[in-house]
């Protein structure tokens, strides 16, 4: 066997954990992304009950593909509670934005200086806005009943879960091809300068031996 054959089955088992896991993108696993988690599980490097959205079932689902023993889900990640929807208070939202840069699916809506809105049924209920809202107008409220076919998660439909890994995805690129502009814009201001700076320090030589050249 060589090594794009272990890549290839690393890779297959990834994509079998990710797929045990909600996608809520919570971080609380201790992992950016649920697929960062998957990929830890598949190497060894993280147990099965760092999920706390997944709970039981996911550390269920997770011992049957991977062999290891059913455990408890590890009380240094979180509890096991009811998916929660975050819901702005948008007359005290001050459109910081930084909301919509926190949201790991971008559920949030809104312009800068501009009230927001969560996208209620794209909410994954991660959380990760609220500490970073600096107005503290964001409200925890219950997840209202799922609509659609089942996954694995009472609170979760199907749809849901792909639609979260997919947008995960969409903005991980999107982000990665903001900074990647970012820091050619900014490499060239930087070129920019040195080359008025080269300019500048060229004329002043040119001026001076002129100026040299000139009789008494």
């Amino acid at each position: 066997m060589n090594s794009s054959d272990i890549q290839f089955i690393d890779d297959a088992l990834i994509d079998q954990i990710d797929q045990l896991l909600p996608q809520t993108q919570c971080t609380q696993c201790d992992y950016p992304r649920c697929r960062e988690y998957a990929a830890a599980i598949a190497e060894g490097e993280a147990d099965i009950n760092q999920c706390p959205p997944g709970a039981s079932i996911t550390i269920e689902a997770l011992a049957a593909l991977t062999g290891r023993p059913v455990k408890p889900l590890n009380p240094q990640h979180g509890v096991e509670e009811d998916k929660v929807i975050a819901y702005i208070r948008e007359a005290a939202c001050i459109g910081c934005k930084l909301c919509i840069k926190a949201c790991p699916v971008d559920c949030i809506i809104g312009a800068g200086k501009l009230m927001h809105t969560v996208i209620t049924e794209e909410c994954t209920g991660c959380k990760l806005c609220v500490p970073v809202c600096p107005t503290d107008c964001i409200d925890l409220l219950p997840a209202p009943p799922t609509e659609g076919a089942p996954s694995l998660w009472p609170a979760f439909t199907q749809a849901q879960i792909n639609k979260a890994r997919r947008r995960t995805e969409i903005k991980i690129v999107r982000t990665a091809t903001i900074e990647s502009e970012r820091k050619a814009h900014k490499l060239e201001k930087r070129q920019a300068h040195l080359k008025q700076e080269i300019q500048a320090v060229l004329a002043r030589k040119r001026k001076k031996q002129i100026d040299e050249s000139r009789p008494d």
